[in-house]
């Protein structure tokens, strides 16, 4: 009351951990949601008709500590995505479930101790509860409760995996739209007919494990960027046959749809067999092959889609056979060149301070340099 009296404004919380007192606007939680108690802090509330609020650490202590970088955020304690989930039994002979669950920031073991909960499918999403603490000096996730989180939680992918920034079904009807424009009836039906048999792959699929493009939608991400990209070179150098190169565009990478082992998270786990004894542009020839043949079409069309495949990549130690020996397969490779690196640069200075250096970058041999923001136009 002599608080209210000198400021009326003022909202009072009872952080005392108890049931609310007189004079108290709003009653608080610590690290508890309303009526439980599983941080130990909360065994004498009760759930008053008072607003409530509840409250926890950002990392594993309050406020800054140099040795707790484990810090949270709403998505890492609500959805998560399981990577790996099995019910064990300890020493005692209790069960537990013991899962690896992450997001796209990082993967986090993860304890829950009920010892009657299912495990999660693994690639499933999760709602979970819990609190994050420190295990032989590494973090590990307590979970409290756990359920498979559903359409109607609205979770964003992006928030759990790197995701590709346009909507797959979109970038896929703009190639597919792209395919069905090409004039030579031929060349139309070698790339329709590859373009589908890959459909519901191409979705999800990433372009790498590792490098350029290695998100969910990936691959579709990096051929879209590249066809917009030979469309506008083609209005340089009108001398390309511009549906040759869109088709190589489309094609040149499909042979990764079968290189990697991944979920429909995009989230490659290993290269296949076939990927590593044989790899993408290989495969990509072998299929514009029997392509080509079941559609009737002429063989030198057939032998240039196979060249552009193969040499898309230039040179022998980065995996072509032969360099590109005509104008499209050239503009193929410098296109594809262009669109995996500016993607790697821009990815890569996205954690650098104007003015400052990257890491070095093994992929491209160098380190890279973010420029200070640029001055306004009429500035000084």
């Amino acid at each position: 009351a002599y608080i209210h009296g000198l400021k009326p404004e003022l909202l009072i919380g009872n952080n005392h951990h108890k049931a609310p007192i007189e004079g108290e606007d709003f009653q608080m939680f610590e690290r508890d949601l309303p009526g439980e108690n599983k941080a130990g802090m909360s065994g004498e509330s009760t759930i008053s008709s008072l607003p409530l609020e509840m409250c926890e650490t950002m990392n594993n202590a309050w406020g800054y500590r140099i040795a707790d970088p484990w810090y949270k955020s709403v998505k890492e304690l609500v959805h998560l995505l399981v990577r790996a989930a099995a019910q064990k039994t300890g020493q005692t002979g209790s069960k537990y479930l013991d899962m690896t669950l992450c997001d796209r920031s990082g993967e986090v073991n993860a304890k829950m101790w009920d010892g009657q909960t299912p495990a999660p499918a693994v690639g499933s999403v999760v709602k979970v509860r819990g609190m994050m603490l420190e295990y032989n000096s590494r973090p590990q996730l307590r979970v409290d409760k756990l359920r498979e989180s559903g359409e109607a939680d609205g979770v964003e992918l992006s928030m759990l995996v790197p995701c590709a920034p346009y909507p797959p079904e979109e970038m896929y009807a703009a190639l597919h739209g792209r395919a069905e424009a090409i004039a030579d009836g031929e060349l139309r039906a070698i790339v329709l007919l590859l373009l589908e048999e890959v459909r519901e792959k191409l979705l999800y699929a990433p372009a790498a494990m590792r490098l350029h493009h290695s998100e969910r939608a990936g691959l579709l991400h990096h051929t879209s960027t590249m066809l917009k990209t030979a469309e506008a070179v083609c209005d340089i150098y009108p001398q390309l046959d511009r549906d040759l190169l869109a088709a190589g565009v489309i094609l040149h990478d499909l042979g990764k749809i079968d290189e990697m082992r991944y979920d429909a998270m995009g989230v490659v786990s290993d290269y296949t067999v076939e990927g590593m004894l044989i790899g993408h542009l290989a495969q990509g020839a072998a299929d514009v092959r029997r392509a080509g043949e079941a559609v009737g079409a002429r063989k030198e069309l057939i032998w240039m889609l196979q060249h552009m495949l193969l040499s898309h990549h230039d040179l022998p130690e980065y995996g072509s056979p032969k360099p590109p020996m005509f104008p499209e397969a050239e503009a193929l490779h410098i296109v594809d060149l262009l669109d995996a690196r500016m993607y790697e640069m821009s990815h890569a200075l996205e954690s650098v301070q104007p003015g400052g250096f990257s890491e070095r970058l093994w992929s491209l041999e160098r380190k890279l340099y973010r420029r200070r923001e640029p001055r306004p136009e009429g500035g000084d």
